[in-house]
């Protein structure tokens, strides 16, 4: 009876990682629905609540380690953040949703970039000192 093997064990720094761009971008999406339908609603913009959408996609991706979905969130997260800095000073309680989405987006941010670091360090280290004229 043939065993699959298990998948090796990631070191803890790219778990964090994972784990951290996982949990800020549910975050994201859970802040983004409370804000627009409960939190700071007005007349006619239970719509917005559709720009959560596009955040839903990449969650599979993330949980299942796949690294060129760690790639684009880094690049998807900027539109909520541009959102979140331009609300920034308006008045209660959406400044503090907006400083909340802010804090969110570069946590995202962050934990993909240093994720696709940590996974891609021991590779690029080796390609850019054999393409490195002698």
């Amino acid at each position: 009876m043939n065993v699959p093997e298990s998948e090796p064990k990631a070191p803890p720094a790219v778990e964090a990682t994972r784990w951290l761009a996982v949990a800020s971008l549910l975050a994201l999406i859970a802040l983004g629905l409370a804000w627009e339908l409960w939190l700071a609603p007005q007349a006619a913009r239970a719509v917005w609540a559709l720009k959560v959408l596009p955040l839903t996609v990449p969650v599979k991706g993330l949980l299942v380690r796949r690294l060129y979905t760690y790639r684009w969130v880094s690049l998807l997260v900027w539109p909520y953040f541009m959102e979140g800095v331009v609300l920034w000073n308006d008045r209660a309680p959406v400044a503090a949703l907006a400083r909340i989405e802010v804090l969110l987006c570069v946590a995202l941010f962050a934990a993909c970039a240093i994720h696709v670091r940590l996974r891609l360090g021991p590779s690029r280290k080796s390609v850019d000192t054999a393409s490195s004229p002698s």
